[in-house]
């Protein structure tokens, strides 16, 4: 039951994503959830990164090694050289296909719940399982999923005026303590 319910959600990121995303125009796309942070092609770009080094590679470790192996690093930043001149439409497309590709392997991982219960090792955070990679996966796209919107929202942070007072997405933009 959890798997399916955790595969019920990582499914629906992608076609969030491209609902979305998928032809808003560039004034839309270009700013930053938070100052210094990441645009909305950023999260995207990162996502990929996940689906590539993350969550599945880790699956497989603790599925195939146990505790033994420690996860190796994982690159939060990989996006931005790799990304650079890709084109929004096709890292959309390739997050989608990727992702569709890991929740088949995710299910042919898992042959049943006590599975989920396998131990791992992450680098910084020590001893892990299986049931808690695959929750973090779900909860990792819907902090994501928030950025993609305060990115967008920060787009008409100025352009809102007076509302601003009222719209906590663009609040929770300002740093804490400037009363703003």
């Amino acid at each position: 039951m959890f798997l399916d319910e955790s595969i019920a959600l990582l499914e629906r990121t992608p076609r969030v994503i491209h609902e979305l995303l998928l032809g808003l125009p560039e004034t839309w796309l270009g700013a930053a959830d938070t100052d210094g942070g990441w645009t909305s092609r950023d999260v995207i770009g990162h996502l990929i990164s996940g689906e590539v080094d993350d969550w599945i590679p880790r699956a497989e470790i603790i599925v195939a090694e146990g505790p033994s192996r420690p996860f190796t690093s994982f690159d939060r930043f990989a996006h931005v050289t790799r990304d650079r001149d890709v084109p929004l439409h096709a890292l959309i497309d390739r997050f989608s296909d990727l992702r569709a590709d890991n929740l088949g392997r995710l299910r042919e991982l898992v042959d049943d719940d006590t599975d989920l219960d396998l131990p791992g090792t992450h680098p910084d955070f020590g001893a892990v399982t299986l049931r808690e990679l695959i929750a973090a996966w779900a909860v990792h796209d819907l902090d994501h999923l928030a950025q993609v919107q305060a990115a967008l929202a920060a787009s008409r942070d100025a352009a809102v005026g007076p509302w601003k007072a009222s719209l906590g997405i663009l609040l929770r933009r300002e740093p804490a303590g400037s009363g703003g």
